[in-house]
């Protein structure tokens, strides 16, 4: 399978499980393309640094060879279902009440109970 095939692969997982089983459905926010930029700003600077500097190096023949400041196409297209399955999953468990009790801000710690006082 090349590298395209996989990031295609690897986006239309994401959208499936943000719409279909999860239903978080993200990718139908606002908020979620307003924010989006600034996670590619920072994802084409780490790949240009990782790419540009031949620490990480890509087989002509697994890409399209469309370069994004060194790095592939493919690599937005994996950082986007990376991001979103993250976020989906994120948004899931805390719909079904994964931690259910809050614990950052509760005054358990010292610090806090500390920080209170003045």
């Amino acid at each position: 399978m090349s590298y395209t095939a996989a990031a295609l692969l690897g986006v239309l997982g994401a959208l499936f499980v943000d719409l279909f089983v999860l239903r978080t459905r993200l990718v139908r926010r606002r908020v979620f393309w307003a924010t989006y930029p600034i996670i590619v700003f920072f994802q084409l600077l780490s790949n240009g640094i990782l790419t540009g500097r031949e620490i990480v190096r890509y087989d002509p023949a697994a890409i399209v060879g469309v370069r994004l400041v060194y790095a592939p196409v493919e690599d937005l297209l994996f950082g986007f279902a990376l991001v979103l399955l993250t976020l989906s999953l994120w948004v899931f468990w805390g719909r079904v009440g994964v931690q259910r009790r809050p614990a950052a801000g509760s005054g358990t710690s010292w610090l806090l109970r500390w920080l209170r006082k003045r």
